[in-house]
């Protein structure tokens, strides 16, 4: 399949992909390079959802950025080619990881204002719901091309 049809098949999840690469390229970057801005103003100065909990860790922070900025390489790649294997393999990664993030801050919402927990809870049930849709889009159709 190629031509417009096939760009309407794999426009939303490139969009998904794009989407959760960006967000994790963004935040990663911004860990690694300003961690204690991260720590102090993460996600809006006067909103710190991160100064709000464990103490201050610049090697903490650093590696999760590390971390956040290649896992935000391996769905940007994942976008680019839609190439299943990878973007079965990404999407499943991020899962556990955006699963179990919003785990935890599920269970630490009690000192927070109502505006930052609706802010926490909408988007990081967004991060878990959206690998969840895209990861069954994956699984439909034919094995190659991925999406089509």
């Amino acid at each position: 399949m190629t031509g417009p049809a096939f760009a309407r098949r794999t426009a939303m999840p490139r969009l998904g992909l794009g989407y959760l690469a960006v967000t994790e390229i963004v935040v990663g970057l911004w860990q690694l390079l300003l961690p204690r801005s991260f720590y102090d103003d993460f996600p809006l100065p006067g909103h710190p959802w991160v100064a709000m909990l464990p103490s201050y860790n610049e090697h903490l922070l650093r590696d999760l950025g590390g971390l956040n900025t290649g896992m935000g390489v391996m769905l940007m790649i994942a976008a680019v080619t839609l190439d299943r294997l990878l973007t079965r393999t990404v999407l499943l990664g991020y899962l556990l990881y955006s699963a179990t993030h919003l785990a935890f801050h599920l269970g630490h919402l009690s000192h927070f204002t109502v505006f930052d927990v609706v802010g926490q809870v909408v988007t990081l049930t967004l991060g878990a719901v959206l690998p969840i849709l895209l990861l069954c889009a994956s699984g439909r159709g034919r094995p190659q091309p991925p999406f089509a």
